[in-house]
């Protein structure tokens, strides 16, 4: 039996453990999240050759402690994506906002807010090189915590089963058969690479970004914030949008119930009010 999956979590070590996670990055863990806590934290404190809770707690507020959150969040959080998730916001992509971009030629800005391992961005820019050609004028900034989806991101490389969702078309232009990898694994092109640059960012902490955004895609990242966080972050993707700029959200997500200047589209999708 794994003696540290038994180990309880106290209700003053999970209130414990639940402010210094939200101080962190935001993160709300709410007491019906226990059992998943726990679970996950077990899992780190192996790694750590097995501490118990209460020198784990230390560690995180010791100084430097922080380098030990982003670790904790990255177990905590569930990095679930896929290429072309909730395929509608492409689909409007493709037949609404580029056209209309297009009109104005001039540089596109995309945001990937929260790219766990990449298919997000990597779908943007497949899409945004199937519509304006492979001489797009285009910046995709992917973002994420966690460093070690980060470090898989911007490998690029993608089993068979994740590029089911992928046109073959594309598939066969932009991904490369890794010959002997099991399973079966093949890399994403330098021409698609080029277009996304990834970065390691708490949504907490100050932006670094100059310029605003045509698109930020934000999506399945705020089902984890309280409302008062959220509203903070509603309000800081407005401002780094240009006038009339869309706001991607989860299809789990909404602004309803939140204060803000955006205009209704479609379920998931919000854009700046023109000013």
């Amino acid at each position: 039996m794994d003696l540290l999956a038994t180990k309880t979590l106290t209700p003053e070590q999970f209130q414990a453990l639940s402010a210094m996670v939200r101080e962190a990055c935001g993160i709300n863990l709410h007491e019906g999240k226990v059992g998943l806590v726990q679970g996950r934290l077990a899992g780190r404190l192996r790694e750590l050759g097995g501490l118990d809770i209460d020198t784990y707690l230390a560690r995180l507020a010791a100084p430097g402690g922080e380098v030990e959150a982003a670790r904790l969040v990255d177990a905590l959080t569930t990095n679930k994506t896929s290429f072309y998730r909730e395929p509608r916001h492409f689909e409007l992509l493709r037949g609404h906002l580029l056209p209309e971009w297009q009109r104005q030629h001039r540089r596109l800005s995309i945001w990937s807010a929260g790219c766990s391992s990449g298919e997000e961005p990597y779908t943007l820019a497949l899409v945004l090189l199937d519509v304006l050609g492979p001489g797009a004028d285009v910046r995709i900034l992917a973002t994420d915590l966690s460093a070690r989806m980060l470090a898989s991101a911007r490998q690029g490389v993608y089993t068979g089963d994740a590029l089911e969702p992928v046109p073959p078309t594309l598939r066969q232009r932009y991904f490369t058969y890794i010959p002997g990898q099991t399973p079966r694994s093949y890399a994403i092109s330098p021409e698609v690479k080029r277009l996304v640059h990834f970065a390691r960012l708490n949504l907490m902490d100050r932006w670094p970004m100059r310029g605003a955004f045509d698109l930020i895609c934000c999506r399945n990242v705020m089902i984890y914030f309280d409302a008062a966080t959220q509203q903070r972050l509603v309000e800081r993707f407005r401002d780094r949008l240009v006038p009339g700029g869309y706001l991607f959200t989860g299809h789990s997500e909404s602004l309803a119930g939140l204060q803000h200047d955006f205009r209704y589209v479609q379920p998931a999708v919000y854009q700046r009010m023109a000013t």
